[in-house]
């Protein structure tokens, strides 16, 4: 199979994740997001969204510019939740802000 097939809306598979990263960081002070796409790209993310939606997620990564990454949810391969050190500098959050 060359392609993954989810069952149900890609936004409530989004929701679902974001909800499994706050408690894994709940259950370990802080938790550090890695996306792997089928491409072999790895990003470390600040944040996720469900937006634009048609199937399509944005994760926004870490990084000193501004950046979205608007990908087909089929082209995650995987996602790796991982405990912070309390002097990592990165984090998670569920939604984008401003300042991602």
């Amino acid at each position: 199979m060359s392609e993954l097939w989810l069952p149900g809306p890609h936004d409530e598979f989004v929701a679902s994740l974001q909800r499994q990263i706050a408690r894994f960081a709940d259950e370990h002070g802080a938790a550090v997001v890695e996306v792997e796409l089928r491409d072999g790209s790895l990003l470390t993310l600040a944040a996720l969204s469900a937006e634009p939606g048609g199937g399509f997620v944005t994760l926004v990564p870490f990084g000193d510019e501004p950046l979205e990454v608007i990908v087909p949810l089929v082209a995650v391969a995987r996602v790796t939740l991982a405990a912070a050190a309390a002097s990592h500098p990165l984090g998670f959050s569920a939604t984008p802000t401003s300042g991602a």
